[in-house]
């Protein structure tokens, strides 16, 4: 990355779940900046900064979302289709983080145009393993362009 602070959104509502993710990356010192959302209406607040989110301070641009699919409100795949339709959030990597291992969501969830589709394990340690290979691939090792440039190009 550029040196600049490095930001995940979570779509969780499940707070033992968010705390082991969050716990996790901030421990393996992934991301400099995290922000939590617990249903997917409130995600799409964050993303087109609307209602409590308007100020971009309050809502910086996520260099990745990691989204639940069972979400209040508004589902996960609902979430997700309306991100990759939207021209100023479809380049933000969105790995989906759920319990579902359902063919039907996983092939949902690529037809939407997800990055990627993990199933969170059950076990403790499997799941910190998981988070730490997640958060070396996307936020070290895979290169997208910065927030600045996508916000340049999209004015």
């Amino acid at each position: 990355m550029t040196g600049q602070p490095l930001v995940i959104l979570l779509v969780e509502d499940n707070d033992d779940h968010a705390e082991i993710v969050l716990s996790s990356l901030q421990e393996r010192r992934v991301a400099n900046r995290f922000y939590r959302v617990v249903d997917g209406e409130a995600a799409l607040d964050f993303l087109l900064r609307r209602g409590v989110y308007v100020d971009p301070a309050d809502s910086p641009r996520p260099n990745l979302i990691l989204l639940d699919l069972r979400l209040p409100k508004l589902d996960g795949l609902d979430v997700l289709r309306q991100i990759k339709e939207s021209e100023t959030l479809c380049r933000i990597p969105v790995v989906i983080l759920t319990t579902s291992a359902a063919e039907r969501d996983v092939a949902k969830a690529y037809q939407y145009h997800a990055n990627s589709y993990l199933v969170k394990p059950v076990d403790f340690d499997r799941f910190l393993n998981l988070m730490e290979g997640l958060g070396f691939y996307w936020l070290a090792w895979n290169r997208n362009p910065t927030t600045a440039e996508l916000e340049r190009e999209l004015q």
